[in-house]
């Protein structure tokens, strides 16, 4: 039983579980110092299983507890492998070898192997077509059709041979589980009932101990981490659904390393002496997305359906505003699907580039014949029926917060144009359920500002304008988009992928199913005082286990 302490972290702890009073709680999360060597993370998150093959909500923290083969990481730093040591693709670019870590085991002392590899691939590739394909979670079947095969050539040597060539065997990041755990678990069960309850057997440093959904993962170290043992006695990371818990946990030492902090929040513990802020380019993306199926699902106009009126909804956008005032400068503003953390992709479309133009929005609405025919201040559609827009957001799991304030400035340009908008703000899992496919109950809206969050891949960085994708919460199909998202999945020539990109970019830009909003900034903080090993402009990776192997204790004075 734990020691009955009223500490500042048992205080934000009893917070945690929604009651004020700690000395009731008996949860081994429960901690007071430095001296117990476990590390605290807070982020914003709502993971709803530790089943990696059910859910997209636990990418993090799941990253701390199984490998990728490979993935973003590994590409990047060379010091961040996953579990294959090493990789080489032949001449023909369709047989890709791979090196498994030797004398690798997972976390409950069994050997890893290239057999564990063949095994969470095939397992999700025999599923394919059947009722119950995995394709739900963030182990998905997505990429797998073009594969002709994978082997384990021994315990290990893998080999992935393609279809055509691509790049999905090192980019795709799904998690290799242990054959011995998964094997008897059905694809119906693996898909929705098996929650894969802790303790996890995975290979990453630090292994899911315990889950309090709504509340924290505690993690232990895997003492069979194939760098060996991690110097922490644990790790917590605390699930907040606001951002304010986490800036005082920092504040006050209950927290060492909080994520997604707001702007101000950044602001505010830049001058705490104890505490090292950082900002870094990642990934996401914020955008307005307009609904623009036809029939189940469709939303309060036909208007949403046409691009003209979309084009014009794209001069009223001042990019470099919700830059400025919303985010105060941590975003880069936003233009095409691709973000400058893409580097090998990104575009400024400077040629094609919309510009912030009130009146030019006023005259594209016009010709497109938007117009306000009755002069009460409010345009009607080509049906003569008045705006009257409803704006659906919120912020998805583990994506940095969207401030308010961007969705006041968007709603006010509109409103200057004579079409009104009312705002529904929605907590993650409602905004997920209510912007779902129409076919999966969701639709109904007519705007939406979200974000997304996946891999500088080629086929992620078009997710959200592929209509196969669960992504495009647009719901817009074009048939030519498709075929260049297709066809980027399976070429593994930089150039040539760079061209495709470059073309379904300008081609969904001119469509305006989406306006990027910006491309907001990782904020981050870190104490000082009981941990050292963190990274620089990404103190915690956002996709894989650093710096967890290799945070220490600060030695005593």
């Amino acid at each position: 039983m734990n020691q009955l302490r009223l500490s500042r972290r048992a205080a934000m702890q009893a917070i945690l579980l929604g009651t004020a009073a700690p000395w009731v709680l008996s949860s081994k999360a429960l901690a007071a110092s430095c001296d117990d060597r476990i590390v605290r993370i807070g982020t914003i998150g709502a993971p709803d299983s530790m089943n990696p093959f059910a859910t997209w909500g636990a990418f993090w923290p799941l990253v701390f507890s199984y490998d990728f083969l490979v993935g973003v990481d590994a590409q990047r730093h060379p010091d961040r492998k996953g579990f294959a040591k090493e990789w080489s693709v032949d001449d023909d670019g369709l047989t890709w070898t791979f090196k498994i870590w030797p004398g690798m085991k997972w976390s409950d002392g069994q050997p890893a192997t290239a057999r564990d590899v063949a095994f969470t691939y095939n397992y999700l590739r025999d599923s394919m077509g059947k009722p119950d394909e995995l394709n739900v979670g963030m182990n998905s079947t997505s990429g797998l059709e073009n594969v002709e095969s994978i082997t384990a050539l021994d315990d290990e040597s893998l080999r992935i041979v393609t279809k055509t060539p691509t790049r999905w065997p090192i980019d795709n990041y799904l998690a290799i589980v242990p054959e011995h755990i998964w094997k008897n678990i059905s694809y119906a069960d693996a898909r929705s009932a098996f929650r894969n309850d802790p303790p996890l057997v995975g290979t990453g440093p630090m292994i899911v101990a315990e889950f309090q959904q709504g509340q924290f993962v505690r993690f232990v170290p895997n003492q069979y981490f194939r760098a060996g043992q991690p110097a922490l006695a644990g790790m917590i990371v605390y699930l907040f659904s606001a951002a304010d818990t986490l800036a005082q946990g920092l504040k006050s030492g209950d927290l060492d390393y909080g994520v997604y902090l707001t702007a101000a929040q950044w602001a505010d513990l830049s001058k705490n002496p104890d505490i090292v802020v950082g900002q870094a380019r990642c990934e996401q993306r914020n955008y307005l997305a307009f609904n623009t199926v036809s029939g189940e699902g469709a939303g309060s106009t036909e208007a949403l359906q046409d691009p003209a009126f979309r084009d014009a909804i794209g001069y009223a956008i001042d990019q470099k505003a919700i830059v400025d005032r919303a985010f105060r400068g941590h975003a880069d503003p936003g233009v095409g699907l691709v973000m400058p953390a893409a580097t090998d992709y990104y575009s400024d479309l400077s040629d094609i580039k919309r510009h912030f133009d009130l009146e030019e929005a006023a005259q594209r609405l016009d010709a497109a014949g938007y117009r306000d025919t009755n002069g009460d201040g409010v345009r009607e559609d080509k049906q003569g029926n008045s705006f009257q827009l409803e704006l659906v957001t919120g912020t998805l799991s583990n994506l940095i917060e969207i401030p308010i304030a961007a969705v006041q400035l968007l709603a006010g340009w509109l409103g200057q144009l004579g079409i009104p908008v009312s705002v529904t703000q929605l907590d993650a899992g409602a905004l997920d359920a209510r912007t779902r496919a129409p076919a999966d109950g969701g639709g109904g809206w007519d705007l939406l500002i979200a974000a997304n969050w996946l891999s500088p891949s080629p086929p992620d960085l078009l997710a959200l304008g592929n209509s196969a994708d669960h992504n495009n919460r647009a719901y817009w199909k074009n048939d030519k988009f498709d075929e260049l998202s297709s066809e980027v999945g399976l070429t593994a020539d930089l150039k040539k992928s760079q061209e495709l990109v470059d073309q379904a970019v300008r081609l969904i830009y001119a469509e305006a199913p989406y306006i990027v909003l910006c491309y907001p900034l990782q904020l981050e903080a870190h104490r000082k005082d009981c941990f050292e090993g963190w990274g620089t402009n990404d103190a915690v990776s956002q996709w894989g286990y650093f710096p967890t192997d290799r945070l220490k204790p600060v030695p005593a004075p």
